[in-house]
């Protein structure tokens, strides 16, 4: 295992959240079908590299299926397993998945979250903030979501089927700065080079063109559900969402201190303005849902980068729902700012000019600190 003194990689070095997808033909021994303990243990120390860095994880990790048929004794000599069989699998296999990552991180003191998702999270608007929020106050603890699709449950023909876009749907979501996405190969290249050694190695994808995707091959692995052309579908949902992506080898012990130690990858940078373009529509909304006025502390606040508070508030107008956009007033009734509100129209006024902690009396619950993330807010 060698040793990362510092993270040599300015792609790497930059980033604060990043988001890792592991896949099962890393994770999974193909002859034992149990996990691949060296390799395991090598990537947890990874993990815990970066997390004494300060930097914040998001791993998306496959293996769950894998490692249920082991235990059930479901087909083992089919390459696949049939949807039942796979879903049954799946709910075993997950409990020793997350019993690994867990025991394996409480050992550097890291704690751990599990959050097994289906497309209906990631597209339904308000579950989609719920499961935003969920994974933000987890990664402010100090805490590692590990994410999977929760395949004991979800309907086949509607699932992402494979944890490549998965993993750039969560990085977008929870505005990752990198998501990095191991596989058994060391990124892409102008043909498979499995059958062409003189295929030739590309480290920088500026746009997922057809040509370029014209450059991926199928499925590699018996034991995993996604190959080279999903990795490229991941790179434009995650460019798209103002997100960097690697794909890089993820067969080394130890592959994130190799990407430190010059490791190559193909780097796949975000789109140019993709995080503005979201503020830019924030601001371009033609009719806000609502309206709040706020006083002048709040004023100052927001005009020097923080969030909107409840206790800033002095009316509310409107009726809006939790994750629409609301104009936000100073008291000369001047437009000063858009944003997406964490609370519908009813709550807001139950908590205007109140402290945060005065919430949970009076809501009952509390979902988040703020009315409005500052990543959610934009100046007019």
């Amino acid at each position: 295992m060698r040793i990362c003194a510092g993270i040599n990689d300015e792609n790497l070095n930059n980033a604060k959240r990043i988001a890792i997808k592991v896949g099962s033909s890393l994770l999974i021994d193909k002859k034992t079908g149990h996990l691949n303990k060296k390799w395991f243990d090598a990537f947890i120390a990874d993990i815990a590299m970066l997390h004494a860095l300060k930097k914040e994880i998001v791993i998306v990790s496959s293996g769950a299926v894998a490692l249920g048929r082991r235990v059930l004794n479901i087909n083992p000599d089919a390459e696949r397993p049939n949807k039942t069989d796979a879903a049954a699998a799946a709910a075993v296999g997950q409990i020793e998945l997350a019993h690994a990552y867990q025991e394996s991180l409480r050992a550097f003191e890291i704690p751990v979250g599990l959050v097994l998702i289906t497309t209906h999270n990631t597209e339904n608007r308000n579950l989609y903030l719920n499961l935003r929020d969920t994974l933000d106050v987890l990664l402010a603890s100090g805490a590692i979501p590990i994410l999977n699709e929760n395949d004991a449950v979800s309907d086949y023909a509607e699932r992402y089927g494979d944890n490549d876009r998965l993993a750039a749907r969560i990085a977008g979501m929870v505005a990752c700065d990198t998501l990095i996405i191991f596989s058994d190969i060391d990124g892409l290249y102008t043909d498979n080079p499995r059958n062409n050694p003189q295929a030739e190695f590309i480290y920088n994808v500026p746009v997922v063109t057809p040509d370029i995707q014209a450059m991926a091959s199928g499925v590699g692995s018996n034991v995993g559900s996604g190959g080279m052309a999903t990795k490229l579908l991941a790179a434009i949902i995650a460019r798209s969402a103002g997100c960097n992506m690697m794909i890089a080898d993820g067969t080394v012990l130890s592959p994130i201190t190799h990407i430190c130690n010059s490791g190559r990858y193909t780097f796949f940078p975000a789109g140019a303005g993709a995080k503005a373009a979201r503020k830019h529509w924030i601001l371009g909304t033609p009719e806000p849902a609502g309206s709040v006025v706020i006083d002048d502390g709040a004023v100052r606040a927001l005009l020097g980068g923080s969030s909107l508070l409840p206790i800033g508030c002095r009316s509310v107008a409107g009726q809006f729902k939790r994750g629409d956009c609301i104009s936000i007033f100073d008291k000369k009734n001047t437009e000063i700012a858009r944003g997406l509100v964490g609370y519908n129209s009813e709550e807001v006024f139950m908590i205007l000019g109140r402290k945060t902690q005065d919430i949970p009396k009076l809501l009952g619950y509390i979902r988040k600190e703020e009315l409005i993330h500052r990543n959610d807010l934009v100046l007019c």
